[in-house]
């Protein structure tokens, strides 16, 4: 059953142009997505619309609790008539919806926003191909989320992210407990003719042959140590940063070696030697050396994620409920950067969502509204 288009467009009993622009993404993928149906007689106190612009709202507005959230939404005036519900809602219905609804939802609305902000976002290295930055996080849990395994005296969730390189947003997020293998993951979150690239912790020969055989390619560091049995060596200029280029069989024959060989990159950064084990022969030892430079971009997305978004301030204390809220922060990042670049032209930044912040509280309040956040973007 799906919803029609005038049933699911956010509301805005007062005037906010400027977040109507920044949700404006949304409304023709929400017209399409599977409606959010009551398990009982008694109507949703909260619908799928209601519980997505609470999430967005919860991550624009930098909130560190459900419980700021919740008294927010009860006295803010904006948040009261544009994010909570008809009739408001309660800690426990908001936490209910949290932890048990909508994540099918989530997961669509996500898939088809990374799709369009893919459409409207530069490539910044369309010659090396379509890369995935791809990489695990770990998330903080507390003691009563039994499923967060990790070790004793200590609960971690860990989210598993393919990241979009050329064009800086997240494709993908997987969740498992904290001891959950990375490796695994690496084929669910590629798609065929998209190239893989990762640290030391994914080196596997097998899933190397894998990947090969179902077309995924990859770029990812190896281990000093890896033995590799040399096919065919290429030409390096030895006055530059690479040393080695070779078409190898990765491990030692009759236990871990590879079935299809691979091309191994070898260069030196400040002292430091790399290895990167890929199967992309088309590119030269320079643009595989790069490509895997160019990881540093999940890092940086992260970083910033975490710090400016608070998405691992948890709301949720259920695996369904922390994937939940972790689909709710990618999805207001993918809805900033398709905003700064259809706006400024520019990629995401603090001090462009410094000024959305404050923006959309002086048109709620005339243009005499300053806040902490407005300070600080006058003064930087």
């Amino acid at each position: 059953m799906y919803c029609p288009l005038d049933s699911v467009i956010l509301k805005y009993k007062i005037n906010s142009r400027t977040y109507d622009r920044f949700i404006d993404p949304l409304k023709t993928i929400l017209a399409s997505i599977l409606k959010l149906l009551s398990r009982g007689d008694r109507p949703l106190q909260m619908t799928f619309e209601d519980q997505l612009n609470a999430l967005i709202y919860f991550h624009l507005q930098e909130h560190k609790s459900a419980r700021h959230l919740i008294q927010d939404l009860k006295e803010n005036e904006f948040a009261r008539q544009c994010i909570a519900p008809e009739d408001g809602i309660s800690r426990s219905s908001f936490s209910e919806a949290i932890n048990n609804r909508g994540l099918e939802q989530l997961q669509s609305v996500f898939q088809e926003l990374s799709r369009k902000a893919a459409s409207i976002l530069p490539k910044e290295h369309a010659e090396l191909g379509d890369l995935v930055a791809i990489d695990g996080s770990l998330i903080d849990s507390v003691l009563s989320m039994y499923w967060a395994d990790y070790r004793q005296g200590s609960k971690k969730a860990k989210g598993h992210f393919g990241f979009n390189i050329n064009q800086g947003i997240p494709t993908g997020v997987h969740l498992s407990n904290g001891k959950g293998a990375e490796r695994p993951f690496v084929n669910v979150i590629l798609s065929p003719g998209e190239t893989g690239v990762m640290d030391r912790g994914y080196q596997s020969h097998k899933d190397f042959d894998l990947l090969q055989a179902e077309g995924k390619h990859f770029v990812c560091r190896i281990k000093v140590s890896t033995t590799k049995t040399i096919i065919e060596q290429n030409i390096v200029n030895l006055k530059g940063s690479i040393f080695y280029d070779a078409k190898v069989l990765l491990g030692t024959p009759g236990i871990n070696q590879t079935k299809l060989p691979v091309r191994v990159v070898g260069y030196k950064i400040g002292g430091v030697e790399y290895f990167v084990a890929t199967d992309r022969h088309d590119l030269t030892a320079g643009q595989v050396a790069t490509i895997y430079k160019l990881r540093w971009k999940i890092e940086t997305f992260f970083q910033w994620w975490k710090q400016h978004l608070k998405v691992y301030h948890l709301i949720a204390r259920s695996k369904h409920g922390l994937m939940v809220q972790i689909l709710g922060g990618l999805i207001t990042y993918l809805l900033m950067a398709i905003y700064c670049r259809q706006q400024f032209d520019e990629n995401v930044s603090i001090k462009r969502v410094r000024k959305l912040r404050t923006t959309i509280l002086n048109e709620l309040y005339g243009g005499h509204h300053t806040t902490h956040d407005e300070k600080n973007f006058k003064d930087h």
